[in-house]
């Protein structure tokens, strides 16, 4: 009779499951069948704003239903993110991913949440390379001669930031260990750093390329060396990191989509695919390199890897220099 009873109840938890993928089956087949939210946790016309609305237009025109951008700025992402995680699952709601998924947890010990576990990647839509960029007074012409200049003038030393625990903290951080600098960091939580970068107030800011670009075409600041592979076409006398001596130096900023954990796997695919066709447009390709960005596209399992991989490198940084913020 137990065996009995287990043997009802294996069926019982079988045929649970093969409804549950039926149903889920039926719900990827319709989707979508309505608007798709996607949540930004930055401001408006920041850059990952932007990057997602151009995406938006063309992934509306491949899924047939319009993509509404809900921007939900606050507390370094936490409020976006979080807001998405409590969304339903039901793929009507993704959230734009920025660096900062992969290091609130080592960040913040108090978090309520775990990204990892609550939500589901769907693609990697863009990475932008990183610049070290000092203001055109400072009398160094290449990355070692700032360095040596840092070193035996502390002055130099001082590296503007947006913020305790920012993504450009982190990669500043992460550059003074491999060059053994004694760095001041000047945070800049409510204000941009790149006006007194310019007008040098503050020497140097590692940031992406788009922040300093307008400021190198008007002669104010100039870039010593670039995150990336290969030199950007942007920027082509300009060395990368492992160029100029620092081969395993390469922070990068990205934008991903992703999704509330329980999301059917049928929907998550299917945008991932339709992200991927908007990243292969020659359109997309072109308007990512004008800001210094690669359009990449990527399958879920891909994504997850990239993740992965960011979470090790950001969290080894937080470690090492003790950075937590409350």
């Amino acid at each position: 009779m137990k065996n009995f009873k287990l043997t009802l109840r294996s069926i019982g938890y079988g045929v649970l499951i093969g409804l549950t993928w039926i149903s889920n089956l039926a719900m990827a087949q319709d989707w979508p069948s309505k608007p798709i939210k996607f949540i930004a946790p930055v401001p408006a016309g920041t850059g990952p704003d932007v990057d997602i609305r151009q995406i938006g237009k063309h992934l509306s025109a491949i899924l047939g239903q319009p993509i509404v951008i809900e921007n939900r700025p606050g507390a370094a992402s936490r409020i976006g993110v979080e807001a998405a995680i409590r969304s339903a699952p039901d793929g009507y709601t993704f959230l734009v991913g920025t660096p900062s998924l992969t290091t609130m947890q080592a960040l913040y010990p108090k978090l309520s949440f775990d990204p990892k576990k609550d939500l589901m990647p769907v693609s990697l839509a863009s990475i932008t390379n990183y610049t070290l960029s000092v203001n055109a007074q400072v009398p160094a012409k290449t990355l070692p001669e700032y360095v040596k200049l840092a070193k035996t003038d502390p002055k130099y030393a001082s590296i503007g930031t947006l913020g305790m625990g920012a993504i450009n903290h982190l990669a500043a951080a992460w550059f003074s260990n491999l060059v053994s600098l004694d760095a001041n960091y000047i945070h800049y939580s409510t204000t941009s750093p790149f006006s007194d970068l310019a007008s040098g107030q503050i020497p140097v800011v590692f940031d992406a390329m788009l922040p300093v670009m307008g400021q190198v075409k008007a002669g104010r600041v100039r870039t010593l060396a670039i995150s990336g592979k290969t030199r950007h076409p942007l920027l082509p006398d300009v060395p990368t990191f492992a160029e100029a001596g620092l081969p395993t130096f390469d922070p990068l900023v990205w934008i991903g989509i992703l999704a509330p954990a329980g999301t059917p796997g049928a929907i998550v695919s299917k945008m991932s695919a339709a992200v991927s066709q908007v990243a292969k447009m020659p359109e997309t390709v072109a308007a990512r390199r004008d800001v210094g960005s690669e359009s990449i596209g990527s399958s879920p399992e891909e994504f997850a890897a990239f993740l992965e991989i960011e979470r090790t490198k950001w969290s080894a940084v937080i470690k090492k220099n003790n950075i937590v913020v409350e």
